[in-house]
């Protein structure tokens, strides 16, 4: 119990030396990676139930030759790449707002520094830096926040096309 409040201090500091921007950060990286990890548990778990349940339709099928049945077959290829493809414009979206979200932090503390100049004059160096140091901290957090969603979600993508061309392959047209 001790070691968790210790790092809730740590993430507590943290925060107040980078300044409300993190909250937004924070908030930014969170939906990312719930929108993530649910992804890579629809792959998972989801998807191959609904995978089998459309091969097994086409298996059905008497007609597989037929302008029809090519169009039938389109359109489950179609919808079932419409699951797969769900929320992940949302997680790229979200991967490249957080740099951004940390250079809006960078904005403001410099502000800051701006503030603090202006009234207390530049001979007072631990006041500039206490604002340089609330300027750069939520552009670190932002590329951090940024790297961690990069990797997985182009991993993530690679993992929808393969699903996706494997369900195209199962489909066969004669």
């Amino acid at each position: 119990m001790l070691f968790l409040i210790e790092q809730w201090e740590s993430v507590r500091d943290f925060i107040a030396a980078g300044g409300d921007v993190l909250y937004v950060v924070a908030a930014a990286l969170f939906l990312m990676w719930a929108f993530m990890i649910e992804r890579f548990w629809y792959l998972a778990s989801v998807f191959p139930k609904l995978r089998d349940e459309i091969i097994s339709n086409w298996d059905a099928r008497e007609d597989t030759t037929s302008w029809y049945a090519h169009r039938i077959r389109d359109t489950w290829i179609s919808q079932a790449s419409d699951g797969l493809g769900t929320r992940m414009l949302l997680i790229k979206t979200l991967v490249a707002m957080c740099p951004l979200i940390g250079l809006l932090g960078t904005v403001t503390g410099m502000i800051g520094v701006f503030e603090t100049m202006a009234t207390q004059g530049t001979s007072n160096p631990r006041l500039m830096a206490a604002g340089i140091s609330m300027a750069t901290i939520p552009t670190m957090a932002g590329m951090v926040a940024a790297l961690s969603g990069v990797f997985f979600s182009s991993r993530l993508e690679a993992k929808v096309k393969i699903a996706r061309e494997k369900l195209v392959d199962a489909l066969p047209h004669h």
